[in-house]
């Protein structure tokens, strides 16, 4: 009986789902061949960045470690730097917790793989069967592709010179954009939500250090809850 279900699985997989996903991923390639070449050419040994990628698997935190790092910093302050910048995560595994599964390993290895394009991909989708397809399908492409494309950027080193000019900075937030558009355009509290992080992170951009902004950006989501609320009560 095993080999149907497993057709009925992967049949049931959108075509347009894997498509998004493997952009989503080329994407991810790219940053992260920039990591694995920015760690080395910082003066970090190879196995660093691999390491991280498996056992962090967050771009933004991964970065922000090696800089300090790189700059003689200690790893308690790296990873306290991760962790601050890693803490919208808890928003998003409240956001897509349906969408791991009920069992405590599925959890666990899901609760790895959530990611800000992850939660994009399974919060554009109220089908609770597609969220989870979603998920899965996105987070372990993303993972596979992290951290295939860590290794290559590692080994590369310092070969691919200033990585700043590919214009790296600006490709990732652009397909971000692309995938939270459809539940922008579908709800009105959500756009409402989205406008009110984005000008709190902009307004707070020039005071904080790089990551905080984010963090603020995050009390957009109290306009839905408090709407949401509203609406049950």
């Amino acid at each position: 009986m095993s080999p149907p279900c497993r057709t009925t699985a992967i049949a049931a997989i959108d075509p347009r789902l894997v498509r998004d996903v493997a952009l989503v991923c080329l994407a991810d390639a790219v940053v992260g061949v920039s990591f694995g070449a920015v760690a080395v050419a910082g003066g970090l040994p190879v196995w660093l960045p691999v390491l991280m990628s498996l056992v962090v698997f967050a771009g933004s935190a991964q970065f922000s470690a090696v800089g300090i790092l790189a700059a003689g910093g200690g790893p308690v302050a790296a990873a306290a730097t991760g962790l601050l910048l890693n803490t919208r995560t808890a928003a998003f595994s409240l956001a897509v917790a349906d969408a791991l599964g009920r069992s405590w390993p599925a959890r666990l290895v899901g609760a790895h793989l959530v990611t800000d394009e992850t939660a994009a991909f399974v919060l554009a989708r109220t089908d609770p069967e597609q969220r989870r397809t979603a998920f899965w399908v996105a987070g372990v492409g993303l993972f596979v592709a992290w951290n295939v494309s860590v290794l290559g950027g590692a080994l590369a080193g310092a070969a691919l010179g200033d990585t700043d000019r590919f214009g790296l900075d600006a490709a990732f937030p652009a397909v971000l954009l692309a995938l939270v558009l459809p539940a922008l355009r579908e709800s009105r509290e959500v756009r409402r939500a989205a406008a009110a992080g984005a000008v709190i992170a902009v307004a707070a951009t020039p005071f904080l250090p790089s990551g905080a902004p984010v963090l603020l950006a995050l009390a957009g989501l109290t306009l839905l809850s408090v709407h949401v609320r509203g609406r049950r009560g």
